[in-house]
């Protein structure tokens, strides 16, 4: 197995997303503002992917301090030029909250001593993100069909997480306990995660997989070759609406018009408790460009305007179910999703 990020000789090293499948490239990051470019460049992606670098990014920081800094204005800089590096996917917000507790706990300390004790957590969050990765996807594995093709949107597996995966963390459980499933993954325009990513990462674990445009889904569906849908989350709502990555939200209605069952799989760590519903979500507007160009080359006239929300939100009442690292919450989410704390 791939290794998605990792810490090494006191770098940040990240396999660069973007030029997947062409070239297996990792590159080393020494600074933190180097890890919050790489995060909003899309070289690392994914909400537990990002949550684990930004960890990550934050003990770089300290890392790098010199006797003689002061700690606390430093420390609260860093955290702060890591959250502005995306705004949707929550893991993020809640790695860098996670540091901000552990500093209030330890600041009294040598500096010496504090950056090993984060250097060691976020090493701890990559391999926290991994087990609860396999959790979910042993929980998630039931809920798939014993045979049969399943849809997935976006790439949810080990390059969108510490390794593992969520939505494919639970087709590889699936498949890992005998079941016969057949991926079909969704190109995922713009950044075609779906295509580049998905496609490569069950390419390397032999499990069967078919590459659709985006647009073919809903024909399949009706077709009856989809048997389920499972698909991972940037953000979950307490109400259990749901933001992944744009052109989730319309799966989930066809799923629902064909009576396909559509599941969301994520840790607890995604659900933000705090967000009642999904219109309070943020949704990140990437440069027009990024759809306007495929490969370096345009596609559309020069001086046609492109539009980039990077996420949409899928409605709690088209999700069948959401599978954690706790467990899975069915309808009502409001009630459910809390028990699972």
């Amino acid at each position: 197995m791939f290794r998605t990020l990792y810490w090494e000789d006191g770098a940040v090293v990240m396999l660069d997303q973007r030029k997947l499948p062409e070239v297996e490239t990792y590159n080393n990051y020494k600074s933190y503002e180097e890890v919050a470019q790489a995060i909003t460049a899309l070289v690392v992606r994914g909400a537990p992917a990002i949550g684990v670098a930004a960890a990550m990014g934050v003990a770089l920081g300290l890392n790098n301090l010199e006797e003689g800094a002061d700690v606390d204005a430093e420390f609260s800089k860093i955290c702060d030029r890591i959250e502005r590096a995306r705004p949707t996917a929550v893991n993020l917000f809640w790695a860098v909250e996670r540091m901000r507790r552990l500093f209030e706990v330890n600041k009294g300390k040598s500096l010496a001593e504090i950056k090993k004790i984060f250097v060691s957590e976020a090493v701890r969050m990559h391999d926290e993100d991994i087990e609860a990765c396999k959790a979910l996807g042993r929980f998630g594995a039931d809920l798939m069909p014993d045979e049969g093709v399943v849809l997935t949107h976006c790439n949810a597996g080990a390059l969108a997480t510490a390794g593992y995966g969520t939505a494919l963390g639970v087709i590889r459980a699936a498949v890992e306990a005998g079941k016969k499933i057949h991926v079909y993954s969704d190109e995922t325009r713009p950044f075609n995660q779906g295509a580049r990513l998905t496609t490569w990462e069950l390419q390397k674990d032999g499990i069967d997989v078919t590459h659709i445009c985006d647009s073919m889904a809903g024909y399949f569906m009706k077709k009856g070759t989809i048997k389920a849908v499972v698909v991972g989350a940037d953000r979950i709502a307490a109400n259990g609406d749901t933001a992944n990555k744009i052109g989730t939200y319309s799966v989930a209605v066809l799923a629902k018009e064909n009576n396909i069952p559509f599941y969301v799989a994520a840790p607890l760590s995604t659900v933000d408790f705090d967000c009642p519903d999904g219109s309070h979500i943020p949704i990140e507007e990437r440069s027009g460009d990024e759809c306007a160009y495929i490969c370096g080359a345009r596609l559309t006239p020069e001086g046609i305007p492109s539009a980039y929300p990077a996420f949409d939100v899928t409605p709690a009442r088209y999700i069948a179910a959401i599978i954690t690292d706790r467990g899975i919450a069915e309808p009502a989410f409001t009630k459910n999703l809390a028990g699972l704390q």
